[in-house]
């Protein structure tokens, strides 16, 4: 069974940083790409950023490029997503999800296996 695991949610004031860890476990991990994503209350998922583990391109949305790093560390089937100056309008359910399409991709749709999400709240 494919599993995904996120931590490092949290509440911090704007500006502020955090590190997110998505951990996976029972698939060949470099076979994927995984993205993260964000879901605030009453709104859409919206894709933040991804990683094609085979070659390490990446992909983020124009709203945390420059703030967020998406990377992975492969022996542990780990990736990692620390966040710089983060802002308020950021508080959001964040989920990291698999693909096994190896492209960078956003698209919630392309996505079929989730972690159950970590919460994010930037206070003001």
């Amino acid at each position: 069974e494919v599993l995904l695991v996120e931590s490092g949610g949290g509440l911090v004031q704007a500006g502020g940083s955090l590190r997110l860890s998505c951990a996976a476990s029972g698939l060949a991990f470099d076979e994927y790409a995984v993205g993260w994503f964000r879901q605030a209350p009453g709104k859409e998922r919206e894709g933040v950023s991804c990683l094609v583990i085979s070659d390490g391109r990446t992909l983020y949305a124009d709203s945390v490029k420059y703030r967020f790093t998406i990377s992975s560390d492969n022996a542990k089937n780990t990736v990692y997503l620390p966040m710089n100056s983060l802002k308020p309008k950021g508080t959001a359910v964040y989920y990291c999800g698999l693909t096994p399409f190896s492209v960078r991709t956003m698209n919630p749709a392309d996505f079929g296996t989730w972690g159950q999400g970590t919460q994010i709240t930037v206070s003001s």
